[in-house]
């Protein structure tokens, strides 16, 4: 049973080889040259910080019920898109890495032990999350007509990754197939770990 379960998990490794791998982040959009909408999509799908995070939530709140996964597919996009409007006035600040490490740690430990929250600690936590996450986004893009397009851009794929996410998880029943879903709760938040390693060797 054991080898059985080992063997469905391995399946999913390429996908979070895929979710995880390193790449190189920055404050400002690169572009695309698709447009300023699909700037900001290639701008979180690419990022080490935010896209993990956001999956981590969201299978959790599809492992957790219908409930659960509807409460995030609204309220984390939303967040998201605030917390960008509002960091869009700010004055630029730094990537924040040590925060997004313990970003991942936290939602990949919550994934991995499969946490009990009830809805409003849930609905807080995506609040949260979207708000912070959101805001630093936002304060590395130009006040423009350009600029809003592209966290409308960020917003969009947020709500999509976050339905994918969660649709695909809330109906899962067999244990082997949610015991794999929360392995990939560890690899993000052992990767949350060593993000934090990095961020305070580079500042030592």
């Amino acid at each position: 049973m054991r080898a059985s379960i080992a063997l469905r998990s391995s399946r999913m490794l390429p996908l979070a080889t895929i979710v995880l791998i390193p790449t190189p982040a920055a404050a400002h959009l690169n572009s695309t040259g698709l447009g300023p909408v699909y700037d900001g999509v290639a701008h979180f799908l690419t990022s080490p910080e935010d896209l993990p995070a956001v999956l981590a939530l969201a299978l959790w709140a599809g492992a957790r019920g219908a409930s659960y996964g509807r409460r995030a597919l609204f309220v984390l996009p939303s967040a998201w898109l605030l917390g960008s409007l509002l960091g869009m006035t700010a004055v630029p600040t730094a990537g924040g890495a040590v925060l997004s490490a313990i970003w991942l740690m936290a939602l990949g430990a919550l994934l991995a032990t499969d946490l009990a929250l009830s809805l409003r600690g849930a609905t807080a936590l995506a609040a949260l999350l979207g708000l912070q996450r959101g805001y630093l986004n936002g304060s590395g893009i130009e006040q423009s007509a350009s600029g809003i397009a592209a966290l409308f851009g960020l917003g969009g794929v947020v709500f999509v990754v976050v339905a994918i996410a969660a649709s695909s998880v809330v109906r899962l029943r067999a244990a082997w197939a949610r015991v794999a879903v929360r392995v990939i709760g560890s690899w993000i938040a052992a990767s949350g770990l060593l993000v934090l390693g990095w961020s305070l060797r580079t500042h030592a």
